[in-house]
């Protein structure tokens, strides 16, 4: 028991200590093709609080992971309409949603340079712009991101990818 406890313990301090390397994943997208202000805006319809940023472009531009990681899901999925869910270094889920098309299958590995889909207007997007919306959710809780705006509780969750695409 103490063997797996060690090796369980191992894989997760590795995960934390694998770099992030971000990129902007909207092909020849820059800050200039997202609102900084739009990270934890509310009101925001039906999800009350936008706890991602919607990057803007022409309709099927690619799309590439902003980090390397292991994809978890690759399909529909509600709101998001087409969307790629990949499990990222530092146990970060990053959620990329409203595709036009997915081109990456659930449960592989994606690098940077890989595409994982076309920009569009799925989902609870369809009729408004293409764009892709942009999540990154923690799996372990930031405690100390709490505050008083709606649903901040989430915040422990949900980290602001501007913060990330920005220092790269």
């Amino acid at each position: 028991m103490k063997k797996y406890i060690v090796v369980l313990v191992s894989i997760i301090i590795i995960g934390f200590i694998l770099p992030e390397n971000f990129q902007m994943p909207v092909e020849g997208a820059s800050k200039n093709d997202y609102n900084p202000k739009s990270f934890w805006y509310y009101p925001w319809g039906r999800s009350i609080t936008h706890k991602g940023i919607d990057i803007y472009g022409k309709l099927g531009r690619n799309i590439k992971p902003a980090t390397n990681g292991f994809v978890i899901y690759s399909g529909q999925f509600g709101l998001g309409g087409n969307v790629v869910i990949i499990l990222g270094a530092k146990w970060r889920i990053h959620y990329y949603a409203h595709l036009q098309e997915t081109d990456i299958s659930s449960f592989s590995w994606v690098n940077r340079s890989r595409y994982i889909g076309k920009l569009g207007s799925s989902g609870n997007a369809s009729g408004k712009s293409p764009h892709l919306h942009y999540s990154i959710i923690s799996l372990f809780p930031y405690f100390w991101r709490i505050d008083n705006n709606r649903q901040a509780w989430k915040k422990m969750f949900y980290l602001n990818p501007i913060d990330y695409l920005e220092s790269k």
